[in-house]
């Protein structure tokens, strides 16, 4: 029986036994990843193979080559364990590969292998270097993809549009690369209805937003900066539920407004700097607690800055800088209460008093800028409390006294900016030793001298600066301390009193590294070398403006973005090597002694150019083909050369277009009257030229809707005045604006840390009070019509009268007749009115006494009658103002008003003015002479105009009853 037992025991054992064994090795098994699939671990390490290793591919410090660790035996065979590599926990296919900071360098083929991973999740190939290579459009076949990164990796092309067939993603970033995308953006986002981050930043974009972006629900981040956006941005974007942070800076023709804010916003952060929002910033961004990053600078906003900013307690950052705010004095006292700011800039919010004390409250500022603020008195000493700040701006003041010695202890310091102040005193090198971390100083445009060091061996211990602004500081030769910097990205020595050559040891000064240099205002002749090949292989901005070089011009790297070189004595050809420059934003080559014809690659730079400037040189020759479709040309000044032809039609292409200025040249052509649906133009200047013909009507409602300067002088235009212009220049007319800033463009330009705003102010030249004036800078308000020493005939308009924002009107040297339209008093902002040496007649509206900013008045050389007018502007005019007009007496002129021979009237016109019955052709003379015997002559030369008016009507209505 025991043995039966035992034997049937062990029968059940031998049955147990696979099953227990199955069990164990299954659950052993179950509990260790698979090993990943092999055609993507061949797929990853041929990935692998078709880059190099580069440390310089990636810009992040912490940095490192993850596939290093890529191998295809060994106990490392298993893919999944890589680093960057992340695989399905159950099926062990690849679904993420995360290789950001990985010195990658090489081109991304179309074939590569990276599409075979058709399970891929997530891809981030941020910070490296694909060598300027195009993203291939097989990228869409990862279908399966949720997230995207590929910033920062110099790509270049444009994007495939069929990224939007990735229909999965929720984050895409394809930010700081050198591509662009020319569709409309609604082409690549209109599938992407999943999307929660989208960074196209530093992206060329060139388009308006599509308002498909406000119907993106799910979106929490959206970074657009620098994408050459304009047109109207959509509101509704600001008002999606889930937003968190909206970045748009960066997008100067981008309009827009911002509208009423709730409490339930997430929003973190805005970011709205260098656009063009405009009207007011509500009071209900009190509302925003999330908020804690807020830069609306360099825009258009306007009104009071509002108060409830105070309840924004968890702002970090705030930026109000550069908009056109109503003067705030103390009311900005709130902002003492923001005490987690790090960051505040409030340039140019018109403070027109002291730094106040209240500022003082902020200890854990690390940047205070304050710049443009009209700042009186001293640098207070109790900023030496804000022990954290490592950037102080406070340029742009009227600041006086020496550099208190109390800045001094902010050992932290690594910018000091106090350019353009009342500053004063002697500085040395030396006194800057206490800064150990000091990279930025600008000391320029005060009434500062600088003087070498004064302490032996002081340039061995001299910081390495960055940022070095040292204009207009006495200097009478380049600084010898400046052979020991190496690391210099701006330099500024503009304004001194230097001479000579530029030595050979400057090229040398940190010739690995300068971006910026200004030697503008200075005396320098030439270089103490032959350029080759420029010096500076990185330069962006090179100012060489105003001194006295005298060579043929040099070309700067292609790296260039602002090349002024006018005001100097070069000669000769522009080189063709100048269409390398095909980055150039800004060129100036004006005043100089250049010659030749003007190469035809201009028109290749119009996508980039925003400002060309030739003026004062002997160009001669056709204007070549300058604009093509999407130029942003904003200014073209060709003026004072020789250049012959027609003006170019591809002028229309230029849409951006805010002032033109063909000035002073050999053109022969009609009015160029296709320029008018310029949407922009704000300043056309054709005088002293051949054209010719009549100027005729506009064939559109809506021509020139912004032009405000308008100069046709010294031209053959016929036929009458261009009335019908005249009514649709709408920018004449007087609305509720009160801007008296300069016209004015701007780049960007980002170098290293730094972000610098390049601005440049429109210029021109007019005769004004008849004198050929220069403006420099061009106010905004300005407005101005010269249309004198042409042939124009008939009748002034008396629609010109509704200009009412006229400072300049010039209509002499024509054949106008006719009698001074009455309307003209109503251009109350008149400076300057001359209507010279034409064939009017009748008198000189006693009305016009009332423009009281009247400063030159000529309406001499005409057929005028009857006495001048007296009273305030007219009692300062001299006798010039009046001669040859034989008809006309009274002071200043020597001949006495007398009492002349009766003669019959001709008919008069009525119209009827306001409140009163006035003659339109009312002739002085006509009614003394018509009107009967000496004593009612008497009567009306001592009353009033409303008692010449009451006589005048009695007069006509005894007539009637005859």
């Amino acid at each position: 029986m025991e043995s039966f037992l035992c034997y049937f025991l062990f029968i059940r054992l031998c049955f147990l036994l696979p099953l227990v064994f199955h069990a164990i090795v299954t659950n052993c098994f179950s509990s260790i990843q698979p090993l990943c699939h092999d055609d993507e671990r061949y797929a990853l390490l041929q990935f692998k193979e078709s880059f190099v290793i580069n440390k310089t591919a990636s810009i992040n410090p912490l940095a490192y080559p993850k596939v290093s660790s890529w191998k295809l035996g060994g106990e490392d065979r298993d893919c999944c364990s890589w680093d960057g590599v992340e695989c399905d926990d159950d099926t062990g296919h690849v679904i993420g590969l995360d290789l950001d900071s990985s010195c990658l360098f090489g081109s991304m083929v179309s074939n590569s292998s990276l599409f075979s991973l058709a399970q891929l999740q997530r891809l981030n190939l941020a910070d490296n270097h694909f060598n300027f290579s195009q993203i291939p459009s097989r990228l869409s076949r990862l279908s399966k993809l949720t997230y995207l990164n590929l910033s920062n990796s110099e790509f270049s092309g444009q994007i495939p549009s069929n990224i939007s067939q990735i229909s999965k993603l929720s984050s895409l970033d394809l930010s700081s690369n050198d591509m662009s995308y020319h569709k409309s953006l609604k082409n690549l986002v209109q599938n992407l209805t999943n999307l929660k981050v989208l960074s196209l930043s530093y992206v060329q974009i060139l388009s308006p937003l599509p308002d498909i972006l406000a119907n993106l629900s799910c979106l929490t981040t959206l970074y657009l900066q620098g994408c050459g956006l304009y047109g109207e941005f959509p509101v509704g974007i600001l008002r999606l539920p889930k937003l968190q942070v909206l970045r748009v800076s960066n997008n100067q023709d981008l309009k827009g407004y911002l509208p009423e804010f709730n409490s339930s916003s997430p929003l973190k952060i805005l970011s709205l700097q260098i656009t063009n929002f405009s009207g007011k910033l509500p009071t209900s961004i009190g509302k925003l607690d999330s908020l804690i990053d807020l830069d609306v600078s360099g825009c258009q906003l306007s009104g009071s800055i509002p108060s409830s900013l105070g309840n924004l307690t968890n702002l970090i950052s705030l930026d109000l800088s550069y908009n056109t705010f109503k003067s705030s004095n103390s009311s900005l006292s709130w902002v003492g209460r923001l005490s987690k700011l790090t960051f505040l800039a409030l340039g140019q919010i018109k403070w027109n008093m002291e730094i106040p004390l209240y500022l003082a409250n902020l200890t854990q500022l690390r940047c205070l800028d304050l710049a443009s603020n009209q700042i009186t008195g001293q640098i207070p000493s109790w900023l030496a409390n804000l022990t954290q700040l490592t950037v102080l701006r406070l340029q742009d003041n009227h600041l006086q006294g020496p550099i208190p010695s109390s800045i001094f202890e902010l050992k932290n310091l690594e910018c000091l900016n106090l350019y353009s102040n009342n500053l004063s005193g002697t500085v040395t090198v030396d006194m800057f030793l206490k800064f150990k971390n000091l990279t930025s100083l600008l000391l320029s445009w005060n009434n500062i001298s600088f003087l070498p060091n004064t302490k032996p061996n002081v340039n061995a211990t001299l910081n390495k600066f960055k940022i070095l602004g040292l204009g207009s500081c006495n200097l009478r030769k380049f600084p010898d301390f400046l052979r020991n910097q190496d690391q210099l990205e701006s330099i500024d020595l503009s304004s001194n009193n230097i001479h000579g050559q530029i030595p050979k040891w400057v090229w040398s000064t940190s010739k690995e590294t300068l971006v910026y240099v200004d030697f503008s205002y200075n005396f320098l002749t030439g270089f103490d070398q032959h350029l080759g090949d420029f010096p500076w292989p990185r330069i962006q901005i090179l100012k060489f403006y105003s001194n006295k070089l005298q060579m043929t011009l040099p070309i700067p790297p292609s790296s260039t973005l602002i090349y002024l070189i006018g005001r100097n004595m070069l000669h000769g050809e522009i080189p063709p090597l100048i269409c390398s420059l095909s980055s150039l934003r800004s060129l100036d080559l004006s005043s100089n002694n250049f010659s030749g014809t003007l190469p035809h690659c201009l028109g290749n730079f119009s996508s980039s150019l925003n400002k060309l400037k030739l003026r004062n040189n002997s160009f001669r020759g056709i204007i070549p083909q300058i604009c093509s479709k999407g130029s942003r040309l904003r200014m073209i000044d060709l003026s004072q050369n020789r250049f012959e032809g027609l003006v170019p039609r591809s002028l229309s292409d230029c849409r951006m277009l805010e002032i033109l200025n063909l000035g002073s040249n050999q053109i022969n052509d009609v009015f160029p009257s296709w320029l008018a649906t310029l949407p922009e133009l704000k300043v056309l200047i054709l005088r002293s030229n051949g054209f010719h013909g009549v100027v005729g009507s506009p064939k559109t409602n809506f021509a020139f809707p912004k032009l405000h300067i308008v100069d046709l002088s010294a031209n053959k235009f016929t036929g009458k005045l261009p009335s019908e212009y005249f009514r649709n220049w709408k920018a004449m007319e007087k609305i509720d604006v009160d801007d008296f800033t300069y016209m004015k463009s701007f780049t960007i330009i980002v170098f290293g840390y730094f972000t610098l705003f390049e601005y440049f102010f429109y210029s021109m030249r007019i005769v004004n009070k008849g004198k050929e004036t220069e403006y420099r800078q061009i106010i905004e308000v300005f407005t101005a019509i010269d249309v004198s020493s042409n042939e124009f005939e008939g009748e002034i308009p008396e629609l010109i009268g509704d200009l009412n924002r006229l400072q300049l009107l010039n209509l002499s040297n024509n054949h106008l007749t006719g009698h001074i339209p009455l309307s003209l008093r109503n251009l109350t902002e008149l400076e300057s009115l001359d209507l010279s040496q034409n064939k009017l007649s009748g008198i000189i509206p006693p009305q016009l006494t009332q423009l009281t900013f009247l400063a030159s008045f000529n309406v001499s050389y005409n057929q005028l009658t009857g006495p001048i007018p007296h009273g305030k502007q007219f009692d300062t005019f001299e006798n010039n103002s009046f001669i040859g007009n034989s008809g006309l007496c009274g002071n200043p002129l020597s001949k006495k008003c007398e009492n002349p021979k009766a003669s019959p009237p001709p008919p008069s016109s009525f119209k009827k003015d306001q409140d009163s019955w006035f003659p339109i052709e009312f002739d002085w003379k006509i009614i003394i002479m018509g009107y009967g015997s000496g004593l009612v002559i008497g009567v009306v030369i001592g009353h009033t105009m409303a008692e010449r008016q009451q006589w005048f009507v009695r007069t006509r209505k005894r007539q009637r009853r005859r």
